[in-house]
């Protein structure tokens, strides 16, 4: 709806056109419960079969020294053939050369000839050997397997895996089998090193799933007044909650099998296969009972049947879905199966799907407030060498509509970035400099910009500025800089006072002029406009649009929600009003935006020289804090190094670290006692 953290308000460029183990019920290469060869036993029978080929083939058709007929005819009158070794074969005239000086053994002749020469070169034999040589007719198995082996090798391959496919269909491993097997992995306490002690900030949750853990260890307890043990739990939060790590945490507390997997593992290419590993799974389960199955993204198979455009054809999706309500409605009380699922995407699901009887509890895992984020950075800190006189309160207090896991993230960076310094802890600057770097990317220090771009962008967040400190509705300021980060050529920041669960008129009002501050300051001091207030108009607009279509703000529309359904099924937009309501829809907005516009106008001119006194400053320092803008507001002066200065007193610091004093050499003949500095002569 707005920036996740505190209201931003930036200056950016312009957008530019445009391992391990196999997973539970896969095969493992195993011979099959009824005694059929493996694919190891076929893999030796083609080998053999290929080798048999080449054996016969070149043994047959054998190896020598090609001679021309007059060659035979002088080596035979010489008496160097051996006698009786004279075989007229299908394609040549063989024969064995006896051993001479050439060679110290007997070798192969032989005279090749063709179809169209064989009875010429045959009739020129018999003349020379007197009709005293051998006919051999070619082996009828050569024929065969030169002919008709390829393709025998082809049928006998495909008739293996058809065979195997089917066999696998009926419940057997292979490879074609193994696409209807679940992709799940079973975790147990030793595999995720996860308890409940690692979740933070989702106490009520923690308390929900520690009731199913208890409904598997001691059942009897709650069925001997009636009740029936639920036999589902949704999650649903935001990204990065903690679902999954709490999923995880129960699997780490729970002494019985827990079956994980992801909404997406079901679907495959091959029709029908995302149901049947939907069966797999559930059998499984239900053997290994009492259990719990977890499934990750379920909105991927979930989603509601019937929406969106669809061929009107077979549904992969929608035939998963429906195998998971046939298998969930199979439960018994006695089953002791419990499943477990998660999702961003819960208004998408399809109502049969969480409705009572199929998903028993539904909790909302909320992003967490000041207190749930003060403890969620104490447990990511433990493993973390922190500063002595941090004070995480004021990380928790500076990062509100910050999730778990984007916590988890500005810790880890904090210790890089500290690692990097050669610091010997984690210190306060570490953890702003990651809470910015997770936000809104690395700072560019190294960016160098034109002195004109840099006066635009001084003023505009300079214009951002005073409007976020006179604005007594709006957040209040943190901190303002020029420096580029991201996308951004400078931002201004703003650090909410409490956890905000709703948006007031006054509020809304309020952060519409601070957003429109830096068009008016730029467009002031330098008479030209630019495109660096394109998230400020953005920001501006949706404001105002929501105002209109959702909460009901304007006097015109009165108390009616016009914006369409969110449920990202269909491209069209949802629209029910009139032409002429969207003209006042459009008319509001409008109106909305010059207000503020206007107003914004009327607060810059009136207190312009506080706006030049603070863009100059920023020329001068780059970044600027509450404090510094509050001096500059109540007409004093900053005094501090500039970032010139600073960054000279560090390359002297580096100098004088490097430089190096020589020691004397001592040649025995000094009579300095040792350790005595020499003097300056």
């Amino acid at each position: 709806m707005f920036p996740a953290w505190f209201a931003s308000n930036e200056r950016g460029k312009p957008d530019r056109p445009s391992k391990g183990k196999p997973p539970s019920g896969a095969p493992q290469g195993e011979r099959s419960p009824s005694g059929r060869p493996g694919p190891g036993v076929f893999a030796v029978l083609a080998v053999g079969l290929v080798g048999v080929m080449l054996y016969m083939m070149f043994t047959s058709a054998g190896a020598g020294r090609k001679i021309g007929l007059d060659d035979f005819a002088t080596l035979y009158s010489d008496n160097q053939i051996v006698a009786d070794s004279v075989r007229v074969h299908e394609d040549a005239v063989r024969a064995r050369q006896k051993a001479g000086p050439d060679s110290q053994t007997e070798t192969a002749v032989l005279v090749p000839f063709n179809v169209a020469t064989r009875e010429a070169v045959v009739a020129e034999v018999m003349a020379i050997t007197d009709n005293k040589f051998q006919a051999v007719s070619t082996s009828p198995w050569l024929q065969f397997f030169i002919i008709w082996g390829p393709l025998v090798l082809v049928v006998v391959f495909l008739w293996f895996m058809i065979s195997r496919g089917l066999r696998s269909a009926g419940g057997g491993g292979g490879m074609l089998g193994s696409f209807g097997k679940s992709r799940h992995r079973t975790l147990t306490k030793e595999m995720t090193n996860v308890s409940f002690a690692d979740v933070a900030g989702i106490d009520e949750a923690k308390e929900e799933v520690t009731e199913v853990i208890e409904f598997l260890k001691n059942p009897k307890k709650f069925t001997k007044l009636g009740g029936r043990i639920p036999r589902g739990v949704l999650l649903v939060g935001e990204p990065g909650c903690g679902k999954t790590l709490l999923a995880k945490a129960i699997a780490g507390e729970a002494d019985v099998p827990f079956f994980s997997i992801s909404g997406s593992d079901f679907v495959e290419m091959f029709v029908g296969v995302g149901a049947s590993r939907v069966r797999d799974l559930f059998k499984q389960a239900k053997d290994s009972a009492p259990c719990i199955i977890f499934l990750d993204e379920i909105d991927a198979v979930g989603r509601r049947r019937g929406g969106g455009f669809t061929t009107g054809g077979h549904d992969e999706r929608e035939q998963t879905l429906n195998a998971i309500l046939v298998e969930m409605d199979g439960f018994n009380s006695t089953d002791g199966v419990i499943v477990i699922a998660a999702t961003n995407r819960a208004d998408v699901l399809d109502p049969a799907l969480v409705r009572p009887g199929r998903f028993d509890r539904q909790f909302v895992v909320p992003l967490p407030d000041l207190k749930g984020r003060l403890e969620i950075l104490k447990v990511h800190a433990r493993k973390i060498k922190m500063s002595p006189d941090l004070d995480l309160e004021k990380v928790a207090r500076g990062t509100p509509m910050f999730s778990g896991a984007e916590l988890a993230a500005i810790i880890n960076e904090a210790a890089i970035s500290a690692t990097m310094l050669n610091k010997e802890s984690v210190e306060l600057v570490d953890l702003e400099e990651a809470r910015d770097k997770i936000k809104f990317g690395r700072a560019r220090r190294s960016h160098k910009s034109d002195k004109e771009d840099n006066r635009a962008t001084s003023y505009h967040e300079a214009g951002h500025a005073v409007l976020q400190y006179l604005l007594t509705d709006a957040d209040p300021l943190h901190k303002v800089t020029i420096i580029p980060r991201g996308q951004a050529l400078g931002a201004t920041f703003s650090l909410p006072t409490k956890d905000r669960t709703g948006y007031g008129l006054k509020w809304l009002n309020a952060t519409m002029r601070t957003a429109c501050g830096g068009r008016l300051a730029e467009e002031k001091a330098t008479g030209d406009i630019g495109s660096g207030a394109a998230m400020d108009i953005m920001q501006v607009t949706n404001i105002a649009r929501k105002m209109i279509l959702e909460w009901g703000m304007s006097p015109k529309l009165g108390f009616i929600r016009y914006e369409g359904k969110d449920s990202k099924e269909m491209f069209i937009a949802d629209k029910d009003y009139s032409d002429q309501t969207a003209s006042i829809i459009d008319a509001e907005v409008h109106r909305l935006v010059d207000d503020a516009y206007t107003d914004a106008r009327r607060i810059i001119d009136e207190n312009w020289e506080k706006v030049v006194s603070i863009a100059e400053a920023l020329l001068k320092y780059e970044t600027l804090n509450f404090d510094d803008v509050d001096r500059l507001m109540k007409g004093g002066t900053l005094v501090k190094p500039t970032v010139s200065e600073m960054i000279r007193a560090e390359e002297r610091k580096r100098a004088e670290a490097a430089v190096v004093v020589a020691p004397p050499i001592d040649n025995g003949t000094s009579q300095v006692p040792p350790g005595t500095l020499p003097t300056p002569a």
